[in-house]
């Protein structure tokens, strides 16, 4: 369903700020895959979604989408294909818009819209099922303004959007970043539930590492623009926190708050006891 072939991305290039955001970056994703993807700050995660998305142009490489060159696309040319949910509740919802109306524009995405009415009987049969199958209360607000929802009912209307018709590739760039934990877990839930149910095609980048083991049937680790781990199947469902540590070191330890990472009988991580071993052993 996507394949990217030595995609590069060089921010400020030729100039003391330069930054290699993606160095040949190879990967395919068959049909179904729900991915996840984690790495510290600055490793290339979310450059990674957006030259998927075409919001940012790449320096090298293709991309290929369902048997589709689209490396030259616009981004709105490759919405037909696409369907994302950001990180911030308020970027993929119009609050001035009822809950209807943002169902009808998500409905309507990529097809000629003429002069017709935008929300009819017909859809709002389609819209009441869908929202009461979330468990929010949303189906008796149709006709209320989202900009009048929580973040967690805001960001739980934007998965439906996103999904509403079944694109070929589903991004999600930290779309439960913002929330509290409970509300965190709920929009994890129901995102799993619709991947799952309508075989979605999904790359979900996330800072929680936790979420990135549990959740989905592959996982990339992503470090200095660079894919270091890609673990799928039983070699992902086997994963441990001590186990990424420990094979990755500095590299794995960032992305585990310092609160959560496992400590040896010193009082220090894995990691830490590696690099003194080390040193003990050459100073030997």
């Amino acid at each position: 369903m996507l394949e990217l072939e030595k995609v590069t991305k060089i921010f400020n290039r030729n100039t003391v700020d330069e930054k290699i955001a993606l160095d040949q970056i190879d990967l395919k994703v068959t049909r179904g895959d729900f991915v996840t993807v984690i790495g510290s700050n600055g490793a290339g995660k979310s450059t990674l979604l957006n030259t998927i998305a075409g919001t940012t142009l790449l320096d090298g490489g293709n991309i290929i989408i369902d048997g589709s060159d689209v490396t030259h696309l616009p981004e709105h040319k490759r919405g037909k294909w696409i369907g994302r949910v950001f990180q911030n509740p308020l970027t993929g919802t119009a609050g001035e818009m009822t809950i209807e109306e943002n169902l009808s524009m998500a409905l309507l995405r990529g097809k000629t819209r003429g002069l017709r009415k935008g929300v009819t009987g017909e859809h709002r049969n389609i819209y009441h099922p869908m929202l009461q199958s979330l468990g929010l209360g949303l189906e008796n607000r149709l006709k209320e303004r989202v900009g009048l929802l929580s973040g967690g009912q805001r960001q739980a209307l934007g998965v439906l959007m996103a999904t509403l018709t079944l694109p070929r590739l589903l991004l999600l760039d930290e779309h439960t970043g913002s929330l509290d934990p409970k509300t965190a877990l709920l929009v994890l839930d129901l995102t799993e539930r619709i991947v799952h149910d309508n075989n979605l095609t999904t790359l979900m980048v996330t800072h929680n590492i936790h979420h990135s083991i549990q959740y989905g049937n592959r996982l990339l680790m992503m470090h200095e623009g660079r894919i270091i781990l890609d673990a799928g199947g039983n070699e992902k469902s086997g994963l441990k926190l001590e186990e990424i540590i420990e094979r990755f070191g500095g590299a794995g330890e960032k992305m585990i708050p310092s609160e959560a990472r496992p400590q040896t009988k010193a009082g220090v991580s894995p990691a830490e006891a590696g690099v003194k071993r080390a040193a003990a052993s050459s100073s030997g």
